[in-house]
């Protein structure tokens, strides 16, 4: 455990001291053995040791986890202030610094290729990789390398409409390509295997936990805080929740981010359909919910929301409580917010006992959702020593602890040359190549394609890259949620000039290569308004010339959609002009997402195209161009040719209808200016071989089809090889998607090489939500199948059909439980974590079958029975807690002592098994009060012993109170200690004893001290020198010794240590840069008034 918090432990009373015992949990014989609270004790599971912290926890304690900015330390039990509001779009980019607003942007963080342009890789392993280096910078940066770990990334939601503001935060179009990337990213950020398993060298620990937001269809900016986005079932299930689905069951994700907006009329905050019907009990999602930055608020604030159950829209007690109730476990309460969160309003709520769609709302709505936050928590290994925790060794073997700073003062350290390297390489795989026509040579030799581009290795070529953000004034682009690059990160840091400046001449040296600017207005891309005459009238004497034109925050963003897919300003007509002038042009387009083409797509001979590409983009960019290597991506969207093509961007269907072309590759049925899936290279590959398993398989069956890729071209590259299928068969009336992408592999191949490449598609992932039955359905038919390099017909390679017959044969697939007791029905209460002693818990088992039916207990008034040879059987790891009793289908649990257990649950149904555990807190007999009190000296006191168990404990003490101060056990369950204390000072142990006559017998060590108050006998200055090491003491007088603490923020490198006598230390090397006055406070208390004092540190610099 770490010294900090065994010592705070300790001051409390929850570490034994001389022959005392630990405060701990009767029934669990290991933590009395251990001396440690469960919570402290790795013997048990994460979700136990969360119990067991909670339920020492008081209702208003529990209210201040639940609020992301940013739950209180709670010093009794030695629990640190945590900040959820972290994030990791495309690199470690924000944290949560301050007690409250918005999380803080970071300074020279690794900036890699925006989601987008991720998903223009097509690369499961190479995000894999990138994710893992974010995870590690994660762990380099955050306090103590093992607080505050989780992160609100990735987005996931669809890039359904190109005009949509955050495009280029997400995937692609497709669920299918967007879940497999993402659940690569989900792996490498929470530091699983690419299977989704945490390896043995993790021992246990999660990395970091990952956010997949935003839950669900979130699409649009311009109404994202009070619009519903409405569609059938069906859409929401196979489009717009079906990414959510996949990665879930792929890669676990700790936490999933609520959305602002209202799904068909329910804000999706409040909704039960999406959080628990459709993510846990159907998806099984087992993490914690929390909401978007206010997404609580906005269910009154933007929806002016009245549910059926309520008379009038609901106040801020009402959406508390109807949020809560229905999942959403964490109110992220700064961002768009008024002075409520779930801190001050979840206590009241209870209170009211008001009436939701699930129960009437109580602590055990509370006591859930705050298990499971302290469950990511205690995952992380935030409780425990360094040595058990691998994430944190590492962390601190790759930089020392404490010494990151968010300012040029880190000199970009965490910018490490591997990670800059895996940019450069995620970089390089998303450039698209979208068109490369032959032209004539300079020369006027026969034509051949302008890339990979020649660069002569004698005489005196010349290049010009033109357009302003080919060498932005401002610095680079990085998108959405980047860290900000100050000069030791722009250092690191590569634009496209410098790039393609720095390969050619390192080709040639006496190349020429200059920067044109091409368009003029301002240093941002709305501002560009002007072409540049003098950088068109110089590119005709240029060999050839690269026009770099991009986007970037005025175009669009969070809470600004594009209303039109041009490019911004005079860059169109700067390319149209500089082909003109230069034939052998070059255009590299750096956007959000799709633009406008039309303008220059016949003229331009060379076409490439990325979103935001990270901070190596220029050397990424120049390796490609020049054919150091080959360009890889394929398009993650369809291209459409204009935003007429399309609906509103607030209207969220998919399929066409009599006024509307449809979304995306699978419904879309206009012309495009390039497909899904397209991309060129500068290699051929073909495929042959092409074998399908069965021409004829049932719903349950399974498809494979293989194939032989190889490169027939002169030099290395990187196909995709991509499988579709289709439904020729059915009437247009069904409304089908034209093909879907069911399988996708990225094979890289030298010359002449040739590898296999499999697909598995199980036939049940081929059917429809029908809304009738509200299960997944097989359509029997001839499917066809085509391996292809696009989604367009023109680009399938291979094609052929399979039958399928037969109806999808139910098996279970997730189980879920809300464990209940007694009474609780009647009562209206819904779930809880702590049982009485002797009452026959309820597991209200949910079952959700393989094509999506629910049996069990669904949600209050929606239970459908099981079916008929479906067995359940139950196991409990600690029987003395929590008893099975019964055999067979009379199996029943029984809670018969005080302590924790964790019960299994195992439902068994046609061949096929699967199992949930869930945590029950029996009746934990605690001493729940502080372990030590203090009483004025000459002066009455009092001290109330307080207990928490059923039934209720008796209390006695052994050993000498002073004479005037008595102990007595008041018979319901506390116990009061009071009198006058004698004129000296002194301290007085006792033992406190407390028997339920069911649990454990539990005893405190007890410390009363007689004392005075304490007081500073230090002075209210210090001084330090910038980058000197240096220390100044601080002291104070009272009895017993005080506590002392500092709130505030000392210098960077200089600490404040409590050095447990009464005195303190501030001491450190002040870092380069810091020089000035720093003001804290500094607070002491031993038990009675405390002292405060305001301290000045003044830091001088550092002489010449």
């Amino acid at each position: 455990m770490h010294s900090r918090w065994m010592a705070s432990l300790a001051a409390v009373g929850l570490v034994a001291t001389g022959a005392g015992v630990a405060t701990g949990v009767a029934g669990a014989p290991s933590a009395s053995a251990a001396k440690e609270p469960i919570y402290l004790n790795r013997a048990y599971s994460p979700a136990e040791r969360a119990t067991d912290l909670v339920s020492r926890m008081t209702l208003a304690e529990k209210a201040a986890q639940m609020d992301s900015s940013r739950p209180p330390a709670i010093e009794r039990l030695g629990i640190a202030a945590w900040w959820w509001w972290n994030e990791a779009n495309h690199g470690v980019n924000a944290l949560t610094t301050t007690p409250t607003g918005n999380a803080t942007t970071l300074t020279n963080t690794t900036s890699y290729p925006s989601d987008l342009s991720m998903g223009s890789t097509w690369n499961r392993d190479l995000t894999y990789a990138v994710a893992g280096q974010i995870g590690d910078e994660a762990r380099d940066i955050t306090p103590e390398n093992r607080l505050n770990l989780d992160f609100y990334a990735p987005t996931v939601n669809l890039t359904r409409d190109p005009r949509w503001g955050r495009n280029d935060e997400s995937w692609s179009e497709d669920p299918k390509l967007t879940a497999d990337l993402a659940s690569q990213y989900v792996d490498g950020l929470q530091g699983q295997t690419q299977q989704g398993k945490l390896p043995a060298s993790a021992n246990g620990y999660d990395k970091a936990v990952a956010t997949l937001k935003h839950y669900a269809a979130n699409n649009s900016e311009v109404n994202r805080r009070s619009g519903s986005s409405d569609m059938d079932q069906r859409t929401l299930r196979e489009y717009y929740t079906a990414q959510f689905a996949s990665i879930i069951q792929q890669s676990h994700p700790g936490s999933i981010m609520s959305s602002y907006n209202e799904v068909n009329g329910v804000p999706a905050a409040a909704s039960v359909q999406l959080m628990d019907t459709m993510a846990r009990e159907t998806f099984g999602f087992t993490g914690y919910f929390t909401g978007d930055c206010d997404a609580v608020y906005e269910i009154q604030a933007g929806h002016h929301w009245q549910p059926p159950e309520a008379s009038a829209p609901l106040d801020q007690y009402g959406r508390t409580a109807f949020a809560n109730s229905a999942g959403e476990d964490l109110a992220c309460n700064a961002g768009y917010h008024d002075q409520y969160g779930y801190g001050n309003t979840v206590p009241t709520a209870v209170a009211q006992g008001i009436q939701t769609q699930t129960d009437v709302y109580n602590e055990g709505d509370v006591d859930t959702s705050v298990v499971r936050l302290f469950t990511a928590r205690i995952a992380t290994g935030e409780l425990d020593a360094e040595d058990d925790v691998p994430w944190v060794a590492q962390a601190r073997a790759r930089l020392a602890p404490g010494t990151w700073v968010s300012s040029e003062a880190n000199q970009a350290v965490t910018e490490t040359s591997d990670r800059l390297a895996q940019a450069e390489s995620a970089a390089e795989q998303s450039l698209v190549l979208l068109k490369n026509d032959k032209v004539a040579a300079a020369s006027g030799s026969k034509k051949s394609s302008l890339l990979p581009l020649q660069v002569p290795r004698t005489g005196a070529p010349k290049i010009a890259v033109v357009g302003y953000f080919a060498h932005p004034s401002g610095g680079l682009f990085l998108g959405g949620y980047s860290s900000i690059q100050t000069t030791s990160g722009q250092a690191k840091s590569v634009d496209a000039y410098e790039g393609i400046k720095a390969a050619v001449q390192k080709i040639n040296p006496k190349a020429t290569v200059d920067f044109l600017p091409g368009v003029a207005g301002g240093t941002t891309a709305n501002k560009l308004t002007t072409v540049d005459e003098d950088s068109i009238a110089a590119a005709a004497r240029y060999d050839a010339v690269i026009a770099v034109a991009g986007t970037d925050g005025t175009t669009s963003s969070e809470d600004h959609d594009r209303t039109s897919l041009a490019l911004p300003g005079a860059q169109s007509d700067m390319i149209s002009r500089l082909e003109a002038a230069n034939p052998r042009t070059i255009v590299y387009l750096e956007t959000v997402g799709q633009v406008d083409l039309a303008s220059f797509q016949d003229t331009t001979p060379a076409l490439l195209w990325s979103s935001y590409n990270g901070q190596e983009q220029g050397t990424a960019l120049a390796n490609v161009l020049l054919g150091e290597t080959d360009p890889s991506g394929h398009l993650p969207f369809t291209w459409y040719r204009d935003a007429s093509q399309l609906a509103s961007v607030t209207d969220y269907t998919i399929r066409p209808t009599a006024d509307t072309k449809g979304r995306t590759y699978q419904y879309f049925t206009g012309a495009s200016s390039y497909p899904f899936g397209y991309g060129l290279g500068y290699t051929k590959f073909s495929y042959s071989d092409v074998s399908v398993s069965k021409s004829h398989v049932t719903a349950d069956g399974t498809v494979v089809v293989k194939a032989t890729v190889k490169n027939k071209g002169t030099s290395t590259g990187r196909a995709v090889p991509q499988l579709y299928v289709t439904t020729p068969f059915e009437p247009a009336s069904a409304e089908r998607p034209l093909k879907r992408l069911e399988g996708f592999t990225k094979v890289e191949l030298a010359p002449g090489q040739s590898k296999r490449v499999t697909f598995k598609v199980k036939a049940a992932d081929l059917a429809f939500f029908d809304e009738d039955s509200s299960t997944y359905v097989v359509d029997p038919g001839r499917y066809g199948f085509q391996l292809a390099t696009s989604s367009a017909d023109d680009d399938v390679v291979w094609s052929t059909r399979v039958k399928v017959t037969g109806k999808i044969h139910e098996t279970p697939t997730v189980v879920t439980a809300k464990p209940i007791q007694t009474g609780d029905k009647a009562k209206q209460v819904a779930q809880r974590v702590m049982f009485d002693v002797n009452t026959t818990i309820d597991p209200q088992l949910t079952v959700s079958m393989n094509d999506q039916k629910l049996y069990g207990y669904v949600s209050k008034g929606q239970s459908v029975p099981l079916p008929s040879g479906l067995k359940v059987s139950y196991a409990s790891n600690r029987s003395k807690v929590v008893r099975v009793v019964g055999s067979g289908a009379k199996q029943r649990l029984k809670a018969v002592g005080s302590g924790i257990a964790t019960v299994t649950a195992t439902v068994r149904y046609r061949g096929t098994s699967v199992s949930t555990s869930f945590v029950v807190d029996v009746a934990p007999l605690q001493i729940t009060s502080d372990a030590r009190a203090t009483f004025a000296k000459g002066t009455a006191g009092s001290f109330t012993v307080t207990t928490s168990s059923s039934p209720t404990a008796r209390l006695r003490e052994s050993g000498s109170l002073p004479a005037g101060v008595t102990f007595r056990d008041n018979g319901d369950g506390t116990a009061t200690i009071a009198g006058t204390a004698p004129s000296r000072t002194r301290t007085y142990p006792i033992t406190i004893t407390a028997s339920n006559g069911v649990g454990k017998t539990v005893r405190q060590a007890f410390v009363l001290s007689v004392g005075s108050a304490p007081r500073f006998t230090s002075g209210a200055t210090g001084s330090l020198v910038e980058g000197t090491a240096g220390s100044v003491d601080v002291t104070t007088a009272g009895y017993p010794v005080a506590t002392l603490s500092e709130t505030g923020a000392l210098p960077a490198g200089v600490t404040f240590t409590d050095n447990g006598d009464g005195t303190a230390t501030i001491a450190g090397k002040p870092a380069v840069g810091t020089a000035g006055t720093s003001k804290v406070t500094l607070t002491a208390i031993n038990g009675l008034a405390p002292a405060t004092q305001s301290f000045t540190l003044t830091v001088t610099a550092a002489g010449p």
